[in-house]
């Protein structure tokens, strides 16, 4: 009984951290003149992606290496299949040209590095672990000078810049802050629950990293993806996901091997849902680029997610 209020609990503070983040986040974006899909690339999906960082270096530093990976590995499934799945389903998701163009070739290139570094040398050294952080800094600071140049060749709407104009950006930062607070803490109360609700059934860590913990680390994209899509603010919806899985990859793999290098215990993780990560990837892929292009059809959405749920399948 107690765990289960836990869960529910953890759930509520994840959906009120997520309202808070998106506020945030788009008036901020309007203030210093960069698009929400940026502000979705990079401290939406920051703030989305801590609860993966908070629990792979708990992991790690607990000796757990397949939790570390698992949970991101997991977590990037999670993230496309379901998170992007259950949105487009319910929203049907836009694409933009940057995701089209920037964002998505870059996730994909990657991801396919990711797996290559794992496949030689059987985890994450500390040296490329500090290559993902560079590569990562790169990137943002990229995807935020293109922004920039963008939006001064296209002047923002009157009424919006005024209605930020009164807006203090204190009062911005302070739900941007409070948001990734509820996040933190609703992703922390929900994750250990569901850990102490999964070892009642004596499953694997792995197993309990790819499933439950993904799904509880993601919970964060889920429900700022969600709003997002309501306030139809479909750039941030997603640019959250792309950048949360990039920054999964990049930063929470790259910061947590750069102070402890990360080895592959269960073999399962390469050959099994690593190749999993790597083929939803792709078939976002051929969503974007060959099928319904521009947008994520209700279709798709409900693909993606029988897609996750077949993969759920597999691993239990």
């Amino acid at each position: 009984m107690i765990l289960a209020l836990t869960f529910l609990l953890g759930l509520s503070l994840l959906y009120f951290g997520g309202e808070f983040l998106v506020k945030g986040s788009v008036a901020l974006s309007l203030r210093i003149r960069i698009s929400t899909l940026v502000v979705g690339m990079t401290v939406v999906s920051f703030a989305t992606s801590a609860p993966e960082l908070f629990v792979s270096l708990q992991a790690v530093f607990a000796g757990s290496n397949d939790i570390a990976f698992g949970n991101v590995v997991g977590s990037n499934i999670a993230n496309i299949a379901l998170v992007l799945g259950v949105t487009a389903a319910i929203f049907r998701v836009k694409i933009s040209n940057q995701t089209f163009s920037i964002n998505y070739p870059f996730l994909l290139f990657i991801s396919l590095f990711f797996g290559l570094v794992l496949y030689f040398f059987d985890g994450i050294p500390r040296t490329l672990g500090l290559l993902f952080v560079i590569f990562l800094i790169f990137f943002i600071i990229y995807i935020i000078k293109k922004s920039r140049e963008q939006n001064l060749k296209h002047s923002i709407e009157e009424n919006l810049l005024n209605e930020i104009n009164k807006s203090s950006i204190i009062r911005e930062l302070g739900f941007l802050f409070f948001g990734i607070m509820l996040l933190k803490y609703g992703a922390d109360l929900l994750v250990n629950s569901s850990i102490s609700i999964a070892k009642i059934f004596d499953v694997s860590e792995r197993v309990i990293a790819v499933t439950v913990v993904a799904i509880g680390t993601s919970i964060p994209e889920l429900a700022t993806s969600i709003i997002a899509a309501i306030k139809k603010e479909d750039n941030l919806a997603v640019g959250n996901l792309i950048g949360s899985n990039i920054f999964n990859i990049l930063a929470v793999l790259g910061v947590v091997a750069s102070i402890q290098e990360i080895r592959i215990i269960d073999s399962a993780i390469l050959t099994f849902d690593y190749v999993w990560m790597i083929g939803i990837t792709f078939v976002l892929g051929f969503f974007i680029y060959l099928f319904t292009k521009s947008n994520i059809s209700r279709l798709e959405g409900l693909i993606l997610v029988i897609l996750y749920c077949v993969y759920m399948y597999s691993s239990i």
